[in-house]
């Protein structure tokens, strides 16, 4: 009898073994041993597995996969939905690779956590009480984006009365309607984009629309104008600090409309929250380092003149309306010996400036 870990009968076995470990992701990737990414690093689950053959992944794959997803597996080369058995949600991608299928599961926590429980600045929650405007939430893949987002609308959810509208890919976080009805929809399940989908949300009368990612022009440009028409426009952008939001929202658009869409955007923006989570100093977890930009009179001149280089030092001034610098925020951590010195500087958005002030 061999002494490595054999491979499992079926994926929702490594799933609860995830779970059990407060595990972030699992990968399950042909001519490897199943991995798994716990407090930030990625991992073998045990360290004598044997490798998973393509014949494995295959196999694992297909047992779960359902028939329209394994049509477009086929079909596409890839494929991206919410997995939902009896034991969670989870997140789940299959895609083919030069060396066989290959499978990622994020694992989603079925508890919706309260903006208090994640540690979120109230200076937040006054952006949650306007009727219209554009707030967005941004950070790399697997910054805690939609869980952040889940949180917000789930206060909206307990704090009004109007309709919500969420547009996702997939659904992650089931939010039960509150004192708002809450509408959830799936791209590609529901709807074939988020672009059409935005442009149906408009004619369904909403208050709130929730956008999982402004993923190109056209659902950008939307957004923006929903968000200027007297919607709350809640959405998310891959960048890492508040500069480079406004500057990807602005660079996607042709040369001559730029000027436009600044004087839109200045207006109608409320406030960008950019987030890192950091892996913690002593291996137990990781900890949420937190950017957030409001929209000020000095904010909007800034967008609107094109000079947004200049956003930090007016950010740095504005610290009286609940504005926080990234790297404060990761200068606090490690003064309070949450992360190390090179998880700080590592992460920096002025890396010069904060060792300066780490010492």
């Amino acid at each position: 009898m061999s002494d490595l870990v054999q491979v499992l009968g079926h994926v929702d076995e490594y799933l609860k073994l995830a779970q059990e470990y407060d595990v972030s992701d699992v990968h399950l990737a042909p001519n490897a041993p199943p991995k798994w990414r716990r407090f930030g690093l990625l991992q073998p689950i045990w360290e004598n597995s044997a490798q998973l053959t393509p014949e494995d992944t295959e196999r694992l794959a297909r047992q779960y996969l359902p028939e329209p997803e394994l049509h477009r597996l086929e079909e596409k080369g890839d494929v991206d939905f919410a997995y939902a058995p009896e034991i969670g949600r989870f997140r789940a991608s299959v895609v083919k690779t030069r060396l066989g299928w290959e499978m990622v599961f994020r694992i989603i926590s079925t508890q919706l956590r309260t903006m208090d429980e994640l540690g979120l600045p109230k200076a937040i929650k006054p952006l949650l009480e306007y009727h219209n405007g554009l707030v967005l939430v941004t950070g790399a893949v697997g910054s805690g984006k939609s869980t952040t987002l889940a949180s917000l609308i789930n206060e909206i959810n307990v704090q009004r009365n109007d309709h919500i509208i969420t547009l996702e890919d997939p659904i992650e976080y089931v939010i039960e309607s509150k004192t708002c009805h809450v509408n959830q929809r799936e791209i590609h399940t529901h709807t074939e984009s988020f672009s059409h989908a935005l442009r149906a949300a408009l004619r369904e009368d909403p208050d709130i629309i929730m956008v999982g990612e402004m993923r190109d022009l056209e659902t950008i440009s939307l957004a923006i104008t929903a968000a200027e028409t007297g919607h709350l426009v809640l959405a998310t952008l891959h960048t890492g600090s508040a500069a480079r939001t406004l500057d990807r929202i602005l660079d996607v658009f042709p040369t001559e409309q730029r000027e436009q869409i600044r004087i839109m955007v200045a207006e109608s923006l409320r406030g960008v929250i950019s987030q890192q989570l950091v892996p913690k100093k002593d291996g137990t977890g990781r900890e949420l380092a937190l950017e957030l930009l409001v929209n000020t009179p000095a904010v909007s001149a800034l967008i609107r003149d094109g000079k947004t280089f200049m956003l930090p030092g007016v950010m740095q001034t504005g610290k009286n309306v609940g504005m926080i610098m990234m790297d404060d925020a990761l200068a606090d951590l490690y003064h309070a010996g949450a992360i190390s010195k090179e998880e700080a500087l590592g992460r920096a958005i002025d890396r010069g400036s904060l060792k300066a002030v780490l010492g």
